[in-house]
């Protein structure tokens, strides 16, 4: 689907980093009579913001961003975010999104090939068909999305900008010969903390940047590194777009990075993104690993890479990511299709489900969520809703719980007035670490971004200021903390008392040995790192911080190993274990059928990749493990139909309760009509004279996977047999489950029935006789003719007193005749006892 055509003039200035793209769209802006760029981060709109504030005047200029919005309202040129965009893109029914004109004269779009990124590619994508300016429309980004720009862009003019300067590949260095004015990339919040620290111990320290931080605090660090008081600076890829520093070379800690689905080596287009950092206008630059850190995937760049970056060759992309950015909104399953729905253009790719997406469609499934949405309006109103950023970064199903927790106000109107400042009072607080404050800043930005909608809050501009005011003051503690963490102005102290390069040794793992540069200084038992002792003395203090400082990517490594070999995972006594390593236990869920797994603490410490994938594997496992439970599933989900009445109900929820096997008496199965009975059969249920029993739940797997869950739920549960074995020795202790007392023996209950059942043919075929019953198969089984006795006393059969010979007459005694009658209720649990006698006895005739 190509944009369609306009009068506008539309440019597309493609080239690699360091060409200039963003001065000449500055320009271009301020040439005009109004204009808007949208930036791909926040950071990067609010430094054009500042720049182009100072050329046009405070009160011409307007910031827009998710999570800040600066609008005067005399404001003529715009620096958004791409999201943030208002555009005006001729298609009916667009609302209107604050008070700016968005008929302006200059319209431009940086890091266009954005389009390919699964997450948010599709904005760029929109934004790149449908933002237009009046007079001149820019396009920004590299080469490799010429040839779609011409395909989707009808008439666009392509300009290519040449690098200023060379970049040139240098060889991998370690940390320690690092040359000045250097920046060190890593993939990684553990990693960024890891280099950092060491370039603190042995050059001084290092300034930090990484994406989520809030300006305030990027731009103070940037301002250590600018000013010289530090001569490194560490950050994430963030670094790779359009933050302008004085970097002469750029040291790659990894070429590998973790893409939210897999871990995976960065493209070559990527690693000149970030490269192209080094070296600004006609200053030559470097790039190159970094030597001496093992555990990255692939140390060095291929040569390939290496001539693809120097020369700016890339493959070019062969599609952008498109989602319906106009969806209906008649109801959830509309709006639904309509965001899945294909493009009709071979140039683009059906975006992948992104985050709010999947937060839709997970909410749609709640019930008291699709019942609220009684319109358009509120469909619409709730999809905004789940466009809420994951700033947290914490996956769909805490971010669908957040947005849940909202809608519930705002599906009657505006947020509570409370609601929107307690929770920005509680994150207003400057105590905690790095990482503790970041998450805070994380937090802060969901509540500044939910401030700057004023039909969400009550007193829109206060709450605004409110969230901005507490993100100052987290953004000053969170660059205190850096500083004071990985900045050490006494470097030449330090390298004298820590020696030469001692933390820059590798670290690798031996078995569970971890060792430094060949030196064991700890074990990292299952998922945790046990120091040796021997390591704590003052010459090895510096090994042992070198190993402390890997030892995240040394779990992560070895959950990753685990997450790949599920089938070593087992559950015993509610702990779930990956060969002896306890990863979880098993916790209190909504049904004794769904539990929920409690994570151990040594997990919590992996990093965050790594853990989703131990997590999601152990909880797959565990689904699949629960199969084997199918026939109480079976129970449950008839159970939960609403045809099937409340008496069979409370029978099939005693049967799950209690592993698939109740006690006949007071099971209300009296109660039920002959159809029901009819559909306990068809669950798979067997209804014996004593006992209802599910024949596949007779066994030790099954019955000890449901004793672990009933446990797990604080529910009272019988222990299980072994082996299952027909027939027990009755010794001290409960009876396990699945098996009736009879003295010194238990019967399992489907063997129980087999002869009863044999007992009550040999009654029928008397036609009210006194009959015999053959005491072989219960031999046969292991039962004495005692325990058969009790047996079949507790079903109702009594023998009859035997009949003595005739005087003098001999041989073998007639065979023990019995009658049947209906039996009294004797419970399971207790031994049974003796008939009854007197007037219980004629009670019992007269009710038989």
């Amino acid at each position: 689907m190509p944009a369609p055509p306009t009068e506008s003039r539309v440019k597309a200035v493609l080239g690699p980093t360091n060409t200039g793209k963003t001065h000449l769209a500055i320009e271009r802006l301020c040439a005009h009579s109004s204009g808007m760029i949208g930036f791909p981060l926040r950071l990067l709109a609010r430094e054009v913001y500042d720049r182009v504030r100072a050329i046009k005047g405070d009160s011409r200029v307007a910031l827009i961003t998710g999570e800040e919005r600066i609008e005067p309202k005399d404001a003529r040129w715009l620096l958004c975010t791409a999201e943030a965009m208002p555009v005006q893109s001729g298609r009916p029914g667009r609302p209107a999104e604050g008070p700016i004109d968005r008929d302006l004269a200059f319209v431009a779009l940086d890091e266009a090939q954005l389009g390919a990124d699964r997450e948010r590619g599709h904005v760029f994508t929109d934004r790149l068909l449908h933002a237009r300016g009046r007079e001149e429309t820019m396009i920004l980004g590299s080469a490799t999305i010429e040839p779609l720009v011409k395909k989707l862009v009808p008439g666009v003019e392509v300009i290519g900008r040449p690098r200023f300067s060379t970049l040139r590949h240098a060889p991998a260095v370690k940390l320690s010969r690092l040359p000045p004015r250097s920046a060190v990339v890593a993939f990684s919040a553990e990693q960024v903390y890891a280099v950092a620290e060491m370039l603190r111990r042995f050059r001084g320290g290092a300034a930090v940047v990484m994406g989520a931080m809030s300006p305030q605090t990027r731009n103070a660090q940037v301002a250590l590194y600018q000013a010289g008081e530090v001569d490194y600076l560490v950050a994430t890829d963030a670094i790779g777009m359009g933050l302008n520093l004085d970097v002469h070379h750029v040291a790659f800690a990894g070429l590998a990075k973790f893409d939210g689905q897999r871990q995976r080596r960065l493209t070559a287009a990527e690693m000149a993104q970030i490269a192209g950092r080094a070296g600004r206008h006609q200053r030559d630059g470097s790039f190159g690993v970094l030597g001496g850190l093992r555990g990255t995937a692939d140390p060095e760049f291929s040569d390939e890479e290496v001539y693809a970056i120097e020369e700016h060759r890339f493959a070019p992309l062969t599609r952008l990511f498109w989602r319906e950015a106009e969806p209906r909104f008649d109801s959830l399953a509309t709006l639904i299709a309509d965001l899945e729905a294909p493009p009709d253009s071979p140039e683009l790719a059906p975006a992948p489900e992104a985050i709010d997406l999947a937060v839709l469609k997970r909410l749609a499934d709640e019930p008291e969520i699709a019942a609220s949405l009684t319109g358009p309006a509120l469909v619409r109103r709730f999809w905004q809703a789940c466009s809420l950023p994951d700033f947290r970064q914490q996956g769909v199903e805490h971010h669908a719980r957040f947005v849940a927790r909202l809608w519930q106000e705002l599906a009657r109107g505006l947020l509570g007035s409370d609601h929107a400042p307690q929770a920005i009072a509680r994150l207003d607080n400057v105590q905690g670490d790095i990482d503790t404050l970041q998450g805070r800043i994380a937090a802060i930005r969901s509540w500044a971004y939910i401030a700057q909608r004023p039909d969400w809050v009550p007193a829109r501009e206060e709450m605004a200021a409110r969230a901005r005011a507490v993100e100052a003051r987290l953004s000053d503690a969170l660059h205190a903390r850096l500083t004071e963490r990985f900045v050490h102005r006494r470097t030449a102290v330090l390298m004298r008392q820590l020696g030469k390069d001692a933390g820059l040794l590798p670290v690798a793992l031996d078995g569970d040995a971890v060792q430094v540069d060949g030196e064991v200084i700890g074990q990292l038992g299952g998922l945790r790192f046990v120091p040796d002792p021997a390591a704590r003395a003052a010459e090895g203090k510096l090994l042992l911080a070198a190993a402390e400082r890997h030892v995240p990517a040394l779990l992560a490594a070895r959950a990753m190993a685990m997450a790949a070999a599920p089938e070593h995972l087992a559950l015993n006594a509610g702990v779930l274990a990956w060969q002896g390593v306890a990863l979880a236990r098993l916790g209190r869920g909504k049904a004794l059928l769904a539990p929920r797994l409690e994570w151990d603490a040594a997990v919590a410490r992996i990093p965050a990749p790594a853990r989703t994938a131990l997590e999601e594997a152990a909880a797959g496992w565990l689904q699949r493990r629960l199969k084997a439970l199918a026939p109480l599933a079976r129970l449950a989900g008839a159970a939960a139909d609403l045809a099937t009445g409340p008496d069979l109900r409370a029978l099939l929820l005693r049967l799950v309760d209690g592993g698939g096997i109740a006690e006949r008496h007071g099971s209300g199965l009296e109660r039920l009509d002959p159809a029901r009975r009819q559909g306990l059969r068809r669950l798979g249920v067997r209804v014996g004279a004593l006992d209802l029993f599910v024949p596949a739940m007779l066994r030790a797997g099954p019955l000890g996977l449901w004793r672990q869950l009933a446990m797990a739920q604080g529910n009272r549960a019988a222990p299980v047999a072994p082996q299952m074995q027909p027939v027990l020795d009755h010794g001290p202790g409960p009876v396990p489950a699945g098996y009736r007392p009879l003295g010194r023996a238990l019967c399992r209950v489907d063997r129980a029935e087999d002869l009863l059942r044999a007992a009550h043919g040999a009654r029928v075929a008397a036609r009210g006789r006194a009959f015999a019953i053959d005491p072989a198969p219960a031999l046969a089984l292991g039962l004495s003719t005692a325990a058969l006795t009790r047996l079949l006393r507790q079903a109702g059969f009594s023998p009859l007193p035997p009949r003595p010979l005739a005087e003098g007459a001999y041989g073998p005694p007639a065979p023990l005749l019995w009658r049947w009658r209906p039996p009294q209720p004797v419970p399971a649990e207790s031994r049974p006892r003796p008939p009854a006698t007197g007037a219980f006895a004629a009670l019992a005739e007269l009710v038989g």
